[in-house]
């Protein structure tokens, strides 16, 4: 194998970080999280809409950001840093929006999503993951290249 062949393709995170444990453990709380946001959204959508539809469309909508946030994770192409990137933003604006205003006007949320109360019902971990999410990516971006 060439030297070209066993490094990333361009985006990647640097050469062996994708055997590390703390992406492992970041893209399995992502894609738990992925699976249980949107069948969780799937179902109050599906049988419950009338009764709090902002609240389970932004369930669904951060059941999709916890999707891309893993594929962005999970994924070698050079789309998929800036994918983790996008996705781990929109998730902390996300949980803080709606942190705060499921706090100042509880009526606009008869019912929780995974982000009210800045992920409360789930032990503040909307609130804690994208900041990890965030400090992975950065701590793992790749070395700037220098010119020759």
């Amino acid at each position: 194998m060439s030297e070209s062949e066993s490094r990333p393709v361009s985006g990647g995170p640097p050469e062996g970080a994708e055997r590390t444990g703390p992406r492992r453990a970041l893209v399995a709380v992502y894609a738990t999280f992925a699976l249980a946001a949107t069948a969780r959204a799937a179902v109050q959508l599906g049988t419950q809409f009338d009764r709090a539809p902002l609240a389970y469309l932004l369930s669904a909508f951060s059941g999709l950001v916890y999707i891309a946030a893993t594929v962005g994770l999970v994924s070698h192409r050079p789309w998929s840093r800036p994918l983790a990137w996008a996705a781990c933003s929109v998730e902390l604006a996300g949980v803080l929006v709606v942190g705060v205003l499921s706090i100042l006007d509880a009526e606009a949320f008869p019912r929780d999503t995974v982000w009210s109360k800045f992920g409360s019902g789930y032990v503040f971990i909307p609130l804690i993951l994208p900041i990890v999410g965030l400090y992975y990516l950065h701590r793992t971006r790749p070395a700037a290249a220098v010119p020759a």
